[in-house]
């Protein structure tokens, strides 16, 4: 079995430094670039990867690294980093308090860490894989809610919905008549992490990209909580759906994303 812990304390280290990059910028000029109609970067998007890519670079020079925002490196090591360094770009870009700092690692094409660190309110989910979920240390479990009329769902829209008629308006719908209320936050990776502490009972979203998902899906699953495609069928970062949920309102949550609208 790998022992973890050397790479779990770069990680922790690597996601507080980005964190506090991002922190620091919200009292700094923003400047914005658009990689597509709604799809933005920061300048301290930028400077939050450099910061972190440099650091595990540094202690794992051989490792591959895939970044958002384009810092990655390849090669043929088992050990790939897997990062976002700002989840949550436009509402940082708003000056909207919510948003993270994700990193994952993944070894052999499996997802063995996840570190996910806010840095408004100095939270920092971390799991690593067969050994639970924790917040600020402390073990975190998903909710007990067990019927869907009576859950908080969250979920988000991809970056293309003007434009794909594949847009899950109907599930946002289906979902608000069918559950107590549904939320929309703007952080995948903390949303997926508001799930394993028991916040939030389900989570869907589409066309996220692998640093969006791979250290909360990790920390989700640490806590107790199930994920999928939303057909029920294995999850994978590079797939096109997730649907997270706290296992006990998945079958529902499942029924409801392969409901028929008329």
């Amino acid at each position: 079995m790998i022992d973890l812990e050397p790479f779990h304390k770069i990680a922790v280290l690597a996601a507080k430094r980005g964190g506090r990059i991002l922190k620091e910028g919200l009292r700094q000029e923003i400047t914005v670039s658009y990689k597509g109609a709604l799809d933005i970067v920061t300048n301290i998007d930028t400077r939050s990867e450099k910061a972190i890519v440099a650091l595990i670079s540094r202690h794992f020079p051989d490792h591959r690294i895939m970044a958002e925002e384009g810092s990655g490196r390849k090669g043929r090591s088992p050990y790939q980093w897997i990062i976002d360094p700002l989840d949550g770009t436009t509402n940082f870009s708003h000056r909207f308090p919510f948003f993270c700092v994700s990193i994952a690692l993944e070894v052999k094409g499996r997802v063995r860490l996840g570190v996910i660190y806010d840095p408004v309110r100095r939270e920092l989910f971390t799991a690593e894989k067969g050994k639970g979920a924790f917040l600020n240390g402390s073990p975190i479990q998903t909710s007990s809610v067990k019927e869907l009329y009576k859950s908080l769902l969250v979920t988000g829209f991809s970056y293309d919905i003007q434009t794909d008629p594949k847009n899950t308006f109907d599930h946002f719908i289906n979902f608000t008549l069918n559950a107590q209320a549904v939320r929309r936050t703007g952080s995948a990776a903390l949303d997926l992490c508001y799930v394993a502490a028991g916040r939030f009972d389900g989570f869907w979203e589409t066309k996220l990209r692998p640093w969006d998902t791979a250290a909360g899906s990790l920390i989700l699953c640490e806590a107790g909580g199930r994920i999928t495609d939303f057909s029920g069928k294995p999850y994978s970062i590079y797939g096109d759906e997730i649907l997270g949920t706290n296992r006990k309102i998945h079958k529902e949550m499942v029924q409801i994303l392969n409901k028929k609208n008329t």
